[in-house]
């Protein structure tokens, strides 16, 4: 199968991780732009040479797009970026000529944009760090009083104004994309709404959007990773296992939906069937009064149970903690013995829908793999157990800044525990693409 695939940007998770994934099956042809053309925290991609890509892609079964990149220069570019809507809108028609041309099925996907509920603006306009929680809170009591909120008044009306021009802006282009749709240009299409609360003006685009016919889908990151799974042809039948089956209809952090919910859904995007006679469980290690996030000091009560391994092949994904790894279950489960045979995968990446979307994209791969790489696959488990469990939920906690040297040494022992879990020799190089300990890259040399 031969795939195009344009990520968000060049974070490690948008663009190696999906290239770790498409390895473990060597049948798959996997077409992606150099790196150094997607955006990244302070740098639009470079559009033009999106386009370029585009128009010498060899003939592929399947495109899988994230739309933001084309038309704004990537996710934080689409909340950033000063065009207009005719500019924006131009530039889209462009891309729609172009992929007419491609005789491809494409999955694609289109954010709805985001409101942050804080003073940070590393990933919003300048103006966020006075006013950004002064505009959430109008968002959000706008939405639920049906009226203007009189926050409207604090916040400076130049200010209110280039916010929600942005926002009209973006959201005529999803309307303009579901339009597209109805013709027949995208085989699936998603838009997608993440850090979201219940109310808002990202909440009301999305009902708006839905009553219009749209497909809308908590999350963001991961679902580049899950339109993927889906571009695989075949099917794969999975049954989900709840290590806390009483709390399974409580709702993650930065998500609007139960835990249980999310994960169907994300099986469903993925075109994977829910069945209790399953190819593949997945566990999923849910938390049971709230979400916990270790760097955010946000406790809950950890992992108490055994972990056994289910009779047959079997995912994780260990979503007790937002932005990383339970650290009690990971004990119990590194202990608990690796067999290739019916290991499908763990991943315990920032949010429970990155984490089900990416998880399941893997062993999506593996289990329809028509050429089969157990290095491959060795090789993306070693990347998410020092990312997620590793780096996440322990050396993070014990850096001050992003030194290269220091989680160099603070890695080694986890490096030992994962290499003999694994059975593979593990050398490991370690950097900070975006300059911040939010993420860190993992490269095995």
């Amino acid at each position: 199968m031969k795939i195009g695939f344009v990520p968000i940007d060049n974070r490690p998770v948008c663009y190696t991780l999906p290239e770790q994934i498409v390895k473990i099956d060597s049948d798959i042809e996997f077409f992606i732009p150099d790196r150094i053309l997607l955006g990244d925290l302070t740098k639009y991609a470079d559009i033009d040479g999106i386009f370029n890509w585009l128009e010498a892609l060899p003939k592929v079964d399947a495109i899988v797009i994230s739309l933001d990149t084309v038309a704004y220069g990537g996710l934080i570019s689409s909340r950033r970026c000063p065009e207009t809507f005719e500019q924006i809108k131009a530039r889209i028609l462009r891309l729609k000529s172009l992929l007419e041309k491609k005789n491809a099925k494409i999955y694609a996907f289109s954010s709805i944009m985001r409101i942050s509920n804080n003073n940070i603006n590393e990933e919003e306009k300048e103006y966020w760090n006075r006013w950004g929680k002064k505009i959430f809170d109008y968002s959000y009591q706008t939405h639920k009083l049906g009226c203007e909120s009189c926050i409207t008044n604090i916040i400076p009306s130049e200010i209110l104004d280039d916010y929600l021009n942005t926002r009209k802006r973006n959201f005529e282009i999803n309307k303009i994309y579901l339009e597209w749709q109805k013709e027949g240009l995208f085989d699936t299409l998603v838009f997608s709404k993440d850090d979201c609360a219940e109310y808002g003006f990202n909440v009301q685009e999305a009902q708006f959007l839905e009553k219009l016919g749209g497909f809308v889908k908590t999350g963001a990151d991961e679902i580049p990773l899950t339109l993927l799974a889906r571009a695989i042809q075949g099917k794969m039948e999975v049954s989900p296992i709840f290590t806390e089956p009483d709390s399974k209809a409580l709702i993650s952090n930065y998500e609007d939906v139960s835990i249980e919910k999310s994960v169907l859904g994300q099986l469903e995007l993925a075109d994977c069937l829910v069945s209790e006679k399953s190819d593949v469980f997945l566990v999923v290690n849910n938390f049971i009064n709230a979400q916990g996030e270790i760097v955010m000091k946000r406790p809950t009560e950890p992992f108490k149970g055994e972990f056994v391994n289910p009779d047959g092949n079997y995912m994780v994904a260990d979503v007790r903690f937002a932005n990383g790894a339970d650290n009690a279950f990971m004990e119990q489960f590194l202990n608990s013995g690796f067999s290739d045979n019916n290991f499908y995968g763990y991943s315990a990446w920032n949010t429970s829908a990155n984490t089900l979307g990416s998880l399941i994209c893997g062993a999506k791969v593996k289990f329809l793999a028509k050429n089969y790489d157990e290095l491959a696959f060795k090789k993306l488990q070693a990347v998410r157990l020092l990312d997620d469990w590793a780096y996440q939920a322990n050396v993070r906690q014990q850096l001050s800044s992003p030194d290269i040297q220091e989680i160099t040494n603070l890695m080694k022992p986890f490096e030992k525990k994962v290499s003999e879990f694994l059975g593979i020799n593990i050398n490991a190089k370690y950097s900070f693409p975006w300059n911040r300990l939010f993420e860190v890259e993992v490269e095995l040399i």
